[in-house]
């Protein structure tokens, strides 16, 4: 009798489990559904955008169409972003051939500070090369084009600013870059820099400037005190609730 009415029972459980079964839905794109009570963020679920990591790092920044092109890359990252130009890498590349040392760009499969500099003219900017210490970057208020060495290669990156010890950059080939002045420093081929100056006074999107919250960099000031977790006094115990499964450890903010 008992093992009937035990039967009756699982069969109702799994019945109504069946039936109160939530379909998966579909969710906007590069959106996904984050359960806040999980991550201690509250109880309502919140929609949060999503964006893969190969399209972020690359924002504002031209991607090197071929190896040998970081110095066209470079360049259009300036133009476009900084400056303002409708100008493609492609455009860039025709722009130096025309206006560069065709014959120097060939053999040596790159372009140099001259050859941007003659192209850059026939858009009506000025530019120039400068040789400098990382006190100078430190002052800059526009990027820069940097040759660096790394690893015996010649290549170009655009240096965006210095701050609290770290040099931001702009690289053709990896994306956004934090380096520590130090390795930088290493790096930096003779200290070259080559800047190129708005035509008129025209407002430009200085779309490469740094930011307060960019890269997670968060001045010290604008954290709460109270935020900031202690140590727990029942640590060790939690840590044994846990490994033993006996619960889940969340950390809400207050």
């Amino acid at each position: 009798m008992w093992m009937i009415l035990l039967g009756v029972l699982a069969s109702a459980i799994m019945g109504s489990g069946l039936v109160s079964r939530i379909e998966p839905q579909d969710q906007p794109k590069e959106q996904v559904t984050l359960p806040m009570n999980a991550v201690g963020g509250g109880v309502s679920p919140e929609q949060v955008a999503l964006r893969p990591q190969s399209e972020f790092k690359f924002d504002n920044i031209v991607h090197q169409a071929y190896d040998y092109s970081c110095g066209s890359a470079a360049l259009t990252t300036v133009l476009r972003y900084h400056l303002g130009y409708d100008v493609t890498e492609q455009q860039a590349m025709e722009g130096m051939l025309t206006y560069g040392e065709s014959d120097k760009i060939i053999a040596r499969r790159g372009f140099s500070l001259l050859d941007m500099k003659r192209y850059v003219a026939t858009l009506g900017s000025k530019s120039a090369g400068f040789r400098g210490e990382l006190s100078d970057l430190a002052t800059l208020k526009d990027p820069a084009i940097v040759p660096i060495d790394y690893a015996g290669f010649k290549h170009f990156v655009v240096f965006r600013g210095l701050r609290d010890g770290r040099v931001f950059l702009a690289d053709p080939a990896m994306g956004h870059l934090v380096l520590s002045q130090e390795e930088f420093a290493t790096l930096w081929d003779r200290n070259t820099l080559f800047l190129i100056y708005p035509p008129g006074d025209a407002p430009v999107p200085r779309k490469l400037a740094l930011t307060d919250t960019e890269m997670g960099v968060v001045a010290d000031d604008q954290i709460r005190e109270s935020v900031r977790l202690g140590p727990s006094p029942n640590k060790e115990a939690l840590e044994r609730a846990v490994q033993q499964g006996l619960g889940t450890l969340f950390l809400r903010r207050p």
